[in-house]
């Protein structure tokens, strides 16, 4: 087993906070006091900027400016400049991204789309993957008449390898935080003539994705976790410049329509990416993601990730000295931007952490999920946390009714 490198008190976490070069990143949040989130990997929390956006927006541009604030305001080239501040944390152009729909929409888009380059016409999945992914998976080969093919985690390559086919695999799993290697995996989607769309969910924000250099064709990703674009916010599709002329959305919206304003009966997609669009977009929320964006604005992608694995580091220390098991890989350079770990009543547990005001997260049947987002997230916050985790397990403040009720999101 590697050796894991943290701090080892509390004094040493304040030092490493005092000469953390993205200390100062963490002034942007509207962070609540007297907690300690470690969250940020499921919902990133709001900006200072996102907020003042999404006012001006509301009460400036749609109050006042109305429908003429589509021109004026510039709402309806949203989708695409918002699209290209997202394409330089991924490591894509500027033009190969487009903010719009959801991630599952996106998926599905992607996921016809892609069927036309694969000879076998078969979609493989992971059974580790993100449940939406699955669906999507499953209801595409239906619609489409496609096969299915299950394979079991990290198998996705070695499949793909030896057929021409689609293959949905996120860039960090959920569940465990592993970071898949996306070149391995494009280069089987090359020798087998097949086709990889990547989850890009739980990695945008957080890791250093280059896109480019790993010959990635298609991707999407969400907007409210990593990168804090606010519960809901839109998502984003990633198609390579040189391939999206040779695809077509199977959801032709008028707003992927190369003159929606023709109002022509017949489709003309757009160029590039941009086809991917589909319906009117959701401008507040579009807005919100515009000003959240604004907290990675000179920050360097592998300096936060260098963080986000040494803060990872300190959590999988401090469990490990509780004599609980992580499912997330030690070895920080293999893992993403949260750690999950394994306890039977993981659920009552992470209750009663969030109401000593640490604010974690569950995910069935027994992992506690901690995040640990560069951007905020502090030295001293993980190793607070983690006192609080020992307290929580060696007084037993977990075992009350209150802490074992479900509720509707876990």
């Amino acid at each position: 087993m590697a050796k894991i490198s943290a701090p080892t008190s509390r004094k040493e976490a304040e030092a490493l906070d005092s000469d953390d070069p993205l200390g100062h990143a963490r002034s942007a949040f509207a962070l609540p006091e007297g907690v300690i989130y470690l969250d940020g990997h499921s919902l990133g929390p709001a900006t200072h900027a996102a907020l003042k956006r999404v006012k001006e927006a509301a009460e400036t541009e749609w109050a006042d400016g109305l429908i003429r604030s589509w021109n004026d305001a510039g709402w309806i080239d949203l989708p695409a400049t918002v699209g290209s501040r997202i394409a330089g944390l991924i490591g894509a152009a500027a033009d190969e991204v487009m903010v719009c729909d959801s991630v599952s929409v996106n998926l599905f888009k992607l996921t016809v789309a892609a069927l036309k380059l694969a000879e076998t016409k078969t979609i493989i999945v992971e059974g580790s993957e993100f449940p939406t992914d699955q669906y999507v998976a499953e209801s595409v080969a239906e619609t489409c008449g496609a096969g299915l093919k299950r394979v079991g985690e990290d198998e996705g390559a070695a499949a793909l390898a030896q057929t021409s086919a689609v293959l949905i695999k996120s860039v960090v799993n959920y569940r465990t935080a592993r970071i898949a290697d996306m070149t391995e995996h494009e280069e089987a989607a090359k020798k087998s003539g097949g086709v990889v769309i990547w989850d890009l969910c739980h990695a945008a924000g957080v890791i250093d994705l280059d896109l480019t250099a790993t010959g990635a064709w298609l991707a999407t990703g969400c907007t409210y976790k990593f990168l804090n674009g606010g519960p809901g916010a839109p998502a984003y599709v990633f198609v390579r410049g040189d391939l999206a002329g040779k695809l077509a959305s199977p959801i032709a919206g008028w707003m992927g329509h190369s003159q929606p304003f023709a109002f022509d009966s017949k489709y003309s997609p757009k160029t590039g990416t941009a086809r991917f669009a589909a319906g009117t977009p959701g401008i507040l929320s579009l807005a919100a993601l515009d000003g959240a964006l604004g907290a990675f604005d000179g920050v360097n992608m592998r300096m936060a990730a260098r963080k986000a694995k040494r803060l990872g580091d300190l959590v999988v220390a401090r469990v490990m000295e509780l004599g609980l098991e992580p499912i997330s890989p030690v070895e920080g350079h293999l893992r993403g931007g949260h750690v999950s770990v394994r306890h039977e009543e993981a659920y009552a547990v992470v209750q009663a952490l969030i109401a000593d005001g640490v604010i974690a997260d569950f995910r069935a049947p027994d992992a506690m999920r901690f995040g640990v987002s560069p951007l905020f997230v502090r030295y001293v916050d993980v190793w607070d946390a983690m006192d609080k985790l020992a307290d929580v397990l060696k007084s037993g403040a977990w075992d009350r009714p209150e802490f074992k009720a479900r509720a509707a999101v876990t």
